[in-house]
């Protein structure tokens, strides 16, 4: 049985939450077990439901109020556990861009959080170089000017 869309809502609900800052709706999406896992951008990986409530707690309390526009969305499921892979797209006066896994379990019916990895993105910048010297190995094929 394919539990994509049920996972989606989950997923979804979990953004939805966070946009709103309401900490009782993001909670609602996730197990509240000494197994789940989280590690924010640049933070180290925080275990158990407690520490994982406090810090997005601390995060919503903060300033401004998160905005991002998901892409990339990926999904995977099994029986009883899924995976959603994503870009999350900050908006606003610091725009970045983390990528992200979202670790789900069925537990008692129901798709619940276990694990949130965000990662932030470096952009890549690509150079292009101009030859503007022929090397010894192409001296008998180089079309450069002798500067003889």
């Amino acid at each position: 049985m394919d539990h994509t869309a049920e996972v989606l809502k989950v997923n979804s609900n979990f953004y939805k939450a966070f946009e709103e800052r309401n900490l009782q709706a993001l909670s609602d999406t996730w197990a509240h077990v000494q197994e789940v896992w989280c590690t924010h951008p640049g933070w180290p990986a925080l275990h158990g439901w407690h520490r994982v409530e406090e810090s997005f707690r601390n995060i919503l309390n903060g300033a401004g109020p998160p905005q991002f526009v998901l892409s990339e969305i990926r999904v995977e499921t099994s029986a009883n556990t899924a995976w959603v892979t994503l870009e999350e797209n900050f908006l606003g006066p610091n725009l970045s861009t983390v990528t992200t896994v979202n670790v789900f379990k069925k537990t008692d019916g129901r798709w619940l959080m276990y694990g949130h990895h965000a990662s932030p993105v470096v952009a890549i910048f690509s150079y292009c170089l101009l030859y503007t010297s022929p090397s010894p190995r192409d001296l008998s094929t180089s079309r450069m000017p002798s500067s003889a």
